[in-house]
């Protein structure tokens, strides 16, 4: 190559801000785009919140309606049944646990009785030190206190009521919208396919299925998981004398929804009720017990279930789940990680299509051969490209 054909050391430069320019500001646009659309989110979540826990309500109820379809029951029907016979179910377990929680409860209040007591012997001895009189004092202010802050307690019950009616209402309005998506859920994409075109459409239609398929996989996994380490961990309880083990074994299954922090919270508040009521000794087996559960869990039970899993690393899901539960609270830390792993799903999409545009190999399949089609539907080459191939000249 001719020494002067080269380009200049001040093109090359210039042709790589000028790349670096055009993917800032494409990727500013993408961020703000994103922003807005959170906020839009965020000031309409009174109605998105039923909406998405209505999605999360019909990925558990499809199968067995499409399986009802497929033996030739009417849609609406197929729905009806799945969604009666569920709240059935969700009815019994609530009406098996009202008694427990009710009988135990005395159990629980005089072993946190005791555990006050003995919490004050310990500060009255070495090296606290404290005597009666000095606890009697820091008690008499906390109930002083208490008595001052009676207002905002009120206003906090009052709160509490309405969220429990705001929930009763969304928990309604979201069984409601999972019964229509079911029934027409078989509808909706081609709907989509229709109004968006064959183009555009197809892509729609395919990334919609494999989110919904993502979407379902992981829900359906972590109820089983969830599932068998509320039995082991209840029959453990059960074995261990712990109060309201029953209880505790649903809030461990619920938990599971919330990979890795759910496990935390649940195990954290069995092992504390355990240290309260039945003394350090048994916290302790509890403790173990739940150790090994969530060991056998996370090394055998969800590579068997999952398989390779969400893709998703533990980082990213502790991720997900902190800045969900910072947005949105409860709701959002039950809706991050289904929402990252969709999200997921997607960019494997769009990856995908990349690599077929410019004839590299999808990822964990061979490289494809050349071809008339590869060719064709190829992205032809930009000036940019012929600068950088130029200067690696």
């Amino acid at each position: 190559m001719i020494e002067s054909d080269r380009p200049s050391r001040g093109h090359v430069i210039g042709d790589g801000l000028a790349w670096t320019a055009r993917w800032s500001w494409r990727f500013l646009v993408v961020t703000a785009a994103l922003v807005v659309l959170g906020l839009v989110i965020g000031q309409l979540w009174s109605i998105m919140f039923p909406v998405f826990l209505g999605l999360i309500i019909a990925t558990v109820i499809e199968p067995p309606v499409a399986w009802l379809r497929d033996r030739g029951v009417p849609s609406l029907l197929a729905a009806l049944l799945v969604v009666v016979g569920g709240l059935a179910v969700l009815v019994g377990v609530i009406v098996l646990l009202a008694p427990s929680v009710a009988g135990q409860a005395p159990a629980i209040v005089q072993g946190a009785v005791g555990g006050i007591q003995q919490i004050q012997q310990w500060v009255q001895g070495p090296p606290l030190n404290l005597g009666a009189s000095q606890i009697g004092d820091y008690v008499d202010l906390a109930v002083s206190r208490l008595q001052q802050s009676a207002v905002q307690i009120a206003g906090g019950v009052v709160a509490g009521v309405t969220t429990v009616a705001n929930g009763v209402i969304n928990g309604v309005l979201a069984i409601i919208l999972a019964f229509l998506f079911v029934k027409d859920g078989p509808r909706f994409l081609p709907w989509v396919r229709r109004r968006t075109g064959p183009t555009a459409g197809s892509h729609l239609e395919e990334v919609s299925r494999r989110a919904w398929a993502r979407l379902g996989g992981f829900i359906r996994s972590q109820a089983l998981i969830g599932l068998v380490d509320a039995i082991f961990i209840g029959i453990g309880l059960v074995v261990f004398g712990v109060p309201l083990a029953l209880p505790l074994a649903v809030l461990t299954f619920f938990g599971a929804f919330v990979p890795i922090i759910g496990a935390l919270v649940a195990g954290a508040l069995a092992v504390l009720i355990a240290l309260v009521v039945q003394g350090p000794t048994v916290a302790i087996g509890v403790l173990v017990l739940i150790l090994a559960v969530q060991q056998i869990e996370g090394n055998l039970l969800q590579p068997l279930v999952q398989g390779k899993g969400l893709g998703l690393n533990s980082a990213v899901v502790i991720l997900a789940v902190t800045g969900g539960s910072a947005l949105f609270g409860i709701a959002g830390a039950f809706f991050a990680v289904p929402l990252a792993a969709v999200v997921a799903e997607i960019g494997r999409y769009l990856d995908q299509q990349v690599a077929r545009r410019t004839g590299e190999a999808e990822p964990g399949e061979d490289p494809p051969p050349e071809s008339e089609e590869l060719v064709e539907h190829s992205v032809p080459p930009t000036p940019e490209a012929g600068s950088a191939e130029r200067a690696a000249d």
